[in-house]
């Protein structure tokens, strides 16, 4: 394909060919809009399958937050173990249809999220949700890496015998638990700095690695447990709680809770469904990662939880609490090691890559996606440090709600607008533009439509987890803010924009 090809508008359903020559090709990109990061990736450099897009979510799935999560749905829900397990096996399906929305564009067209952001908010006004979504990933980078520091801190006791003297607290903090604060903060950085293609590396073997340790952890509980596990993993199935008196409402809870949990990823699926070849395989990945993945690591959790109620008379939602009750040595530290590589994936994947986009969507012919990641390895580093003493105390499930309703809006702005009112056309070579009469200039690069849309909606789905009044709408925030951004947005835009023809 010629150098000066531009305006690029592939027909609906088209995949790239390795025989398509350079469909990608920007030719007249504004410097304030435009660097290799953001750019269109090519079809010949798009290395990632089914398994490495399996591998994202297994990894979001088995850090020791996701555990704690998942184990704590069990133990709190007021449901019966069947309901909250179909509960969070239904998240996973949700979850599934709402990526493979949100990943069909970024696969057509090789561009990142703050960059397909330009469509529905403008070239200029998409730096608004980037850093929104760059803010909500930098406060989980940060608690993602003090879980991975526990696990650090886990491995050097259970190696040293070290225990704390009295007093020796920092924010929160022994001086065993801040050197490992320190240690993954600098692994972290360093792995990402090493580029994409170690980040898969190191996901291909990280994320299943703690299937085998999860197995290996019920296979220790159900030894010292015997024949107690079984009649107690019955009780907590059969759910001798009577589900609260609101079954109903507690189960859409554990959905609303769940899908809240991915809601991050779900927004800036683009940035990694980028790197696949097909559509077919980011959709084989989502399957096998998100419900099928989510349905085995969550009964896992589920015996586990219930053994540990019957070995140490209440239930431990804690994998680090878990192993220090295990008197084995070796198990702890192969757990430990495992449970600290799963949780430095999900948090290179889902929290590091998708801000250094959003950093460097701000000012590209300065911030790289380095310095972007560089820039979000110094920001978390303090929202980490403050987890223990400020963070946590809003509660693992209001502050996974509360990220997510933020970000819903958002979604349903990027889909509907995609879908209905572009009909799956862009022009890329307008997304790189700030030309006046653009198709993504609006009003000095802001669509102040899609801001008002988002506005709204946003005010909508916080409320429902904060008011009083609207606490019975808290399981369904994520969904509301979603629905009410896209319909506000498509009211909004209904006749405003359509699908941009290909240039001649």
């Amino acid at each position: 394909m010629p150098a000066s090809f531009h305006n690029v508008v592939r027909p609906t359903g088209h995949t790239p060919s390795a025989t398509d020559g350079d469909p990608f090709a920007v030719t007249r990109p504004d410097p304030t809009l435009y660097n290799d990061d953001l750019a269109p990736l090519p079809y010949e450099k798009r290395k990632w399958g089914a398994f490495e897009i399996f591998n994202v979510w297994s990894s979001d799935l088995h850090s020791l937050f996701g555990y704690t999560l998942a184990a704590t749905l069990f133990t709190t829900s007021g449901l019966s173990g069947w309901w909250t397990f179909a509960g969070v096996i239904l998240a996973g399906l949700i979850v599934m249809l709402l990526v493979n929305l949100t990943g069909k564009a970024s696969v057509k067209y090789g561009i990142p999220y703050p960059v397909m952001a330009r469509v529905s908010m403008g070239v200029r006004g998409a730096q608004f949700p980037a850093l929104v979504r760059a803010v909500v990933a930098i406060f989980w980078y940060g608690v993602q890496t003090y879980f991975a520091s526990t696990a650090i801190t886990l491995l050097i006791i259970a190696l040293t015998g070290y225990s704390e003297p009295e007093g020796g607290d920092f924010l929160g903090l022994s001086s065993v638990a801040w050197i490992s604060y320190f240690i993954v903060v600098v692994f972290q950085l360093g792995l990402f700095l090493r580029g994409i293609d170690w980040v898969t590396r190191y996901l291909n073997w990280a994320a299943p690695a703690v299937y085998l340790v999860m197995v290996a952890l019920v296979a220790v509980i159900w030894i010292h447990a015997g024949n107690r596990l079984l009649p107690e993993l019955g009780n907590v199935i059969a759910g001798d709680g009577d589900d609260g008196g609101a079954p109903v409402s507690a189960f859409v809870s554990v959905v609303g809770t769940m899908v809240a949990y991915f809601a991050a990823v779900i927004i800036n699926y683009g940035d990694f469904s980028r790197f696949v070849k097909t559509e077919r395989q980011m959709k084989r990945g989502n399957l096998w990662g998100l419900p099928v993945s989510l349905a085995f690591f969550s009964f896992l959790t589920l015996v586990i939880t219930a053994g540990t109620g019957v070995l140490y008379g209440k239930p431990l939602t804690d994998p680090t609490d878990i192993l220090k009750q295990v008197d084995n040595t070796w198990l702890t530290v192969v757990a430990a090691l495992t449970f600290f590589a799963a949780t430095v994936g999900v948090n290179l994947v889902a929290n590091f890559i998708p801000p250094a986009y959003d950093l460097s969507n701000t000012n590209p012919d300065i911030i790289t996606a380095r310095a972007g990641g560089v820039i979000t390895a110094t920001a978390a580093f303090v929202v980490g440090a403050l987890w223990v003493p400020v963070i946590s105390h809003l509660g693992i499930a209001r502050f996974v709600e509360t990220l997510s309703a933020l970000l819903a809006p958002f979604y349903g702005i990027l889909v509907i607008d995609y879908f209905l009112i572009r009909k799956r056309q862009l022009n890329v070579e307008h997304l790189f533009s700030a030309e006046p009469g653009t198709a993504y200039y609006y009003s000095k690069g802001w669509n102040l439509r899609a801001l008002a849309a988002f506005g709204l909606a946003a005010i909508f789905s916080v409320s429902t987890v904060w008011a009083p009044e609207l606490k019975g709408l808290t399981g369904y925030a994520w969904i509301f803010g979603a629905a009410l951004g896209a319909a506000l947005h498509y009211l909004l835009m209904r006749g405003g924009a359509r699908a941009e023809p290909a240039a001649r």
